[in-house]
């Protein structure tokens, strides 16, 4: 029988490095840190209650819904707000404070909604869970197969289209270089627009299925955003790949350190658990700014003594 803590760790690391990659992927594109992207995440938890709990169908049938619907929200999040700012040439911090203006409006929105559901339909609709309306595979739920294969078919979708598409060429271009991708004929608009859609539907594919495991709540995107930006900049917060490890390390960290740490200091630790992401945000720009996709793996190997 494997601990619970290893599935927790496990699915929770998964989900933060879809929400990692998103984030990553917006700012690639427009240098913009997107403060609403763990709200809108939430949507996705909000569309699987709906379906689950309301329309009484399966919870995964709310993936390709959650998609589309935290997909347009944030394209429009770049088209109405994002966009008209770049034009205007306000600056990286003016834009930066309207994407948090935005996440205050979506958390609004958020809690009206639960509040209509908790009136309307009588379900709880705050720090709620979904795992017993997940489905088994044998003794183990489903939203342990799901969220391993969901991050490593992201990492091969994504791979394939950066390297092998003639898109992904294009947006590469329009990343390293835009003044230059748009000489050439590149439509960096498009290629913006299309990056903001994919990373908010990652998040809100991750958001619809945090709710199956751990509990769902307007606010759970304020307190999960320290753990998304932590894993983007350990990442490098320029890289794909990074942001894939990135989440990785700080979920299996914040969830197998603070119960190693529980059993040697306490149960008292675990409220200090959102120290975890800050201290890898301090020690990554302390020791290697550029994060894991920086590091010159080689090198360090021959320094330790693995490669020769």
């Amino acid at each position: 029988m494997v601990d619970p803590i290893y599935t927790d760790a496990l699915i929770y690391a998964s989900l933060l490095a879809t929400l990692a990659i998103g984030l990553t992927l917006t700012y690639i594109t427009t240098r913009v840190p997107n403060f609403a992207h763990a709200s809108i995440a939430m949507i996705g938890a909000y569309i699987t209650l709906i379906i689950t709990r309301i329309v009484d169908m399966n919870p995964y049938i709310s993936i390709p819904i959650s998609f589309i619907i935290a997909g347009t929200v944030s394209l429009g999040l770049y088209t109405f707000i994002l966009k008209p700012l770049i034009r205007r040439n306000a600056s990286k911090a003016i834009q930066m404070i309207s994407t948090i203006a935005f996440d205050l409006v979506l958390i609004g929105v958020l809690n009206i909604v639960a509040d209509y559901i908790v009136m309307t339909y009588k379900i709880p609709s705050r720090e709620f869970t979904l795992r017993g309306y997940d489905l088994a595979v044998g003794d183990a739920p489903m939203i342990l197969i799901i969220a391993p294969i969901l991050i490593t078919s992201l990492a091969f979708t994504l791979h394939i289209m950066l390297r092998k598409t003639k898109f992904g060429v294009s947006m590469r271009a329009a990343i390293e270089n835009p003044d230059l991708a748009q000489v050439v004929g590149i439509n960096i608009k498009i290629i913006y627009a299309v990056a903001w859609f994919l990373g908010g539907a990652m998040a809100g594919v991750a958001g619809a299925l945090i709710s199956l495991w751990f509990q769902g709540d307007p606010s759970l995107g304020i307190t999960m955003m320290p753990s998304i930006f932590a894993a983007s900049i350990v990442g490098g917060f320029f890289s794909i790949y990074g942001a894939i490890a990135g989440g990785m390390l700080i979920g299996m960290t914040e969830i197998l350190g603070t119960r190693f740490l529980a059993g040697e200091l306490g149960t008292w630790i675990i409220s200090y658990r959102p120290l975890i992401p800050l201290l890898f945000i301090v020690i990554t720009i302390m020791i290697a700014p550029n994060g894991l996709a920086g590091i010159k793996w080689k090198e360090v190997a021959k320094r330790i003594g693995i490669r020769k």
